[in-house]
């Protein structure tokens, strides 16, 4: 039960930095979380955390590539 609890401020205060999900939404998401993640056997949890590490530095690098591109001249 405190388990859930915690899940659910974590969430609402994550959904914080992310337009596409309210604070009920984060809430929800985070006390649904806290069970899930305590059914899966830890080499599971630590290769999703390293999934998402790679994808979030993947889209950082394609959005910095982006960013430095040259612009062709308007004409």
């Amino acid at each position: 039960m405190i388990g859930k609890i915690f899940g659910a401020v974590a969430g609402a205060q994550a959904s914080k930095f992310t337009r596409s999900i309210g604070g009920t939404g984060g809430a929800v998401l985070g006390m649904i979380a806290v069970p899930v993640l305590r059914r899966m056997r830890i080499g599971t949890i630590v290769a999703l955390g390293a999934g998402g590490y790679v994808a979030k530095k993947l889209i950082d690098r394609k959005r910095q590539d982006e960013a430095a591109a040259p612009t062709p001249p308007a004409e």
